[in-house]
């Protein structure tokens, strides 16, 4: 397959555009990627390839374009079947896998999201406390999918470990910023050791953003958040 022929729009602060970049790269498919600016400025191909959402990851595959991360992913490891199966090949651990993917967009995303715009210092207490419960589950899920090996996945990277792995650098951000840590040796001794292999992995570790480059971004979001807001009111 031509480079020329794939192609992703993406950003790289965006966990949900590093979903599909390690599924390429576990796939070994080239593809050409155009970065965007989409919090700022849409380009006018992102707008034409995703008009519903606006927003990245799109992948572009012999024009054809296709969004939404885990439906990208999904794709992905349908059309280039000869690489590295991502999701199970038994149906209901292929059900187990979609169920605690969406569980992780559900439960971990929104508070992980509410933290990093959060101005105030009783609503980043809040957003943690709900991201450090939302990792319970996700702990005892790690047990039963990955049945004693390295990832959620088995021997190797699974579509739930690129799910929630993709979240990994903001996480770090998130550690960082407020001084603990949602991974420890107490409560998610599997998570924070899978969090490590994942992490090495060669699909993944030139994926991670820089922590402290992407703190410094990070800083910037809720003064963002309040500007957009105040639009969204001047508009209504």
């Amino acid at each position: 397959m031509a480079k020329s022929d794939v192609k992703l729009l993406g950003a790289w602060t965006s966990p949900f555009v590093m979903r599909a970049r390690i599924a390429l790269n576990i796939k070994s498919v080239d593809y050409e990627y155009q970065e965007e600016n989409w919090l700022v400025s849409k380009s006018e191909l992102l707008l034409k390839s995703n008009p519903i959402h606006k927003k990245v990851p799109v992948l572009i595959h012999a024009d054809n374009p296709i969004c939404e991360s885990l439906i990208i992913v999904q794709y992905i490891d349908e059309v280039w079947s000869s690489g590295p199966s991502i999701l199970p090949s038994d149906p209901y651990d292929r059900a187990t896998s979609r169920f605690w993917s969406a569980y992780i967009d559900d439960k971990w995303f929104p508070p992980m999201i509410a933290f990093l715009f959060a101005q105030e210092e009783d609503a980043k207490k809040a957003a943690i406390a709900q991201m450090e419960e939302s990792l319970v589950p996700l702990e005892e899920a790690f047990g039963k999918c990955s049945k004693g090996k390295a990832f959620f996945g088995g021997d190797r990277i699974g579509f739930l470990d690129i799910a929630f792995g993709c979240f990994l650098g903001w996480l770090r951000v998130i550690e960082k910023v407020g001084g603990i840590e949602l991974l420890n040796e107490t409560k998610t001794p599997s998570l924070l050791k899978w969090a490590e292999r994942f992490s090495s992995d060669t699909a993944v570790k030139e994926l991670i953003p820089d922590t402290d480059k992407l703190a410094e971004f990070g800083k910037a979001l809720p003064e963002f958040g309040k500007a957009l807001q105040a639009k969204m009111r001047a508009n209504n």
